[in-house]
């Protein structure tokens, strides 16, 4: 199975720094960047359009730049002229019916996300950097490079790294704006996309290239994928920074089976990251311990164990575990050194498996009385289907009912079955 990592580790991303790098996993660019000239003849006010695909130097290694020399008079087009012009591009040269539907997408996010973001409709938006005939190259030469690799196959996989956002502001036809821009974010937002700001003051991320790496839905992945890698191909854009190589790498390989069967299981859809803290100590008392349980017990963790265990000097002691977000760390971990004394605290992270639950309530009969009972069902979804993994009374309920009846848990949990079977089996 073909797959693309985008390692994004020293890059940001725009459309002709996308175009240049997938260029790189082709045999022959000319044919595609020749097509893309003719761009020149479907939208008005363009005299001159040259492209070429050149080999530059970022922090002393060689990559990919395309070079773009336009010359057009007409610097404010609206939504229908580059739809009507990406229609009759698409339409006149050989794309996949994938491809096609693609490159509408590309363009259609970005005028909704210009829409969003200035109040509009769509069609009484004015796109101003965004009416370039720049645009219409860089999505449909994208499109055209990842339908020859066979990009739009439905095994064919993508991954992305973290996307830095770059910071600072930008100068726009709407005046002086935040980086990202408005309409960069409004793409991103919601998207499966992980990204971070910096690492530098200046735009890494245009709307264009946001738009594009977000409808082709990439897998987060911290480091490149399990894979045969075929080819690596380097980009970069119009940008160059001192000591940012602003170089876009794609990995380009046989993506392993065994790694593709657990990215479609269905139990990697509930798979978290999540913090393990862990002290030992050999000198707090049993009273100081309960009190700290109490204690975390009001905070954001997620569980806490306290394990028995005989130290290096042969002394009785305890290990405590608490499981916790990421991002509580910094907090629980000086919690802890606050409450036991204790010199240090590991941390570390790890993933999880945490299924979805729903809480009922529901009413069971014991001789002749009725009594509520709220119960938890946790499952897992396999696409349109779920798969009930367990149905529990809570405990809380058992024991009010175990009190008002004079019954054991073990006793009430018998009066249960028959509402456990039926939730079971309508779920």
């Amino acid at each position: 199975m073909k797959s693309i990592f985008f390692d994004l580790t020293n890059s940001g991303i725009s459309g002709d720094m996308l175009l240049a790098s997938l260029l790189g996993l082709i045999p022959d660019s000319t044919q595609i960047l020749t097509g893309l000239k003719d761009l020149k003849k479907k939208l008005k006010g363009v005299s001159k359009l040259e492209l070429d695909l050149g080999i530059v130097k970022r922090m002393g290694l060689e990559t990919n730049k395309l070079e773009i020399t336009i010359e057009e008079s007409k610097t404010h087009r609206t939504p229908e002229d580059l739809s009507n012009a990406l229609e009759e591009y698409l339409n006149e040269n050989s794309f996949s019916k994938q491809a096609k539907a693609f490159a509408k997408k590309v363009l259609s996010t970005l005028f909704k996300a210009e829409a969003e973001v200035h109040g509009k409709l769509i069609e009484n938006i004015h796109l101003h950097e965004l009416s370039s005939v720049d645009t219409l190259i860089d999505i449909l030469g994208v499109t055209k490079v990842i339908d020859t690799i066979g990009g739009f196959n439905t095994d064919f996989s993508y991954y992305c790294s973290e996307v830095p956002l770059g910071g600072g502001k930008i100068k726009s036809a709407h005046g002086i704006l935040p980086i990202p821009a408005p309409a960069t974010v409004k793409i991103l937002e919601n998207s499966s996309l992980s990204i971070k700001g910096g690492p530098i003051e200046s735009e890494l991320v245009t709307p264009t290239g946001a738009a594009l790496l977000v409808n082709l839905h990439p897998t987060y992945s911290e480091f490149v994928p399990s894979m045969n890698l075929l080819k690596i191909s380097c980009g970069t854009g119009q940008k160059e920074f001192n000591a940012f190589s602003n170089t876009l790498r794609l990995f380009y390989g046989e993506i392993k089976d065994s790694m593709r069967s657990k990215e479609l299981h269905p139990i990697s859809n509930y798979v978290e990251e999540v913090s393990i803290l862990e002290t030992a100590v050999d000198d707090v008392s049993g009273e100081i311990l309960g009190n700290f349980v109490n204690i975390l017990g009001n905070e954001d963790i997620l569980d806490i164990q306290i394990i028995p265990s005989i130290t290096k000097k042969n002394r009785p002691g305890h290990v405590i575990k608490i499981i916790c977000d990421p991002s509580h760390n910094y907090d629980l971990i000086l919690k802890t050194l606050r409450e036991l004394g204790t010199l240090g605290v590991r941390f570390y992270s790890s993933k999880r498996v945490c299924v979805d639950r729903k809480n009922v309530k529901e009413k069971i009969e014991i001789n002749g009385n009725w009594y509520d009972l709220n119960l938890k069902i946790s499952f897992i979804k396999k696409g349109e289907k779920t798969e009930v993994i367990n149905v529990k009374p809570e405990f809380e309920d058992l024991s009010v009912i175990s009190k008002e009846t004079s019954l054991t848990v073990k006793e009430i949990l018998f009066y249960c079955q028959n509402v456990i079977e039926m939730l079971y089996k309508n779920n």
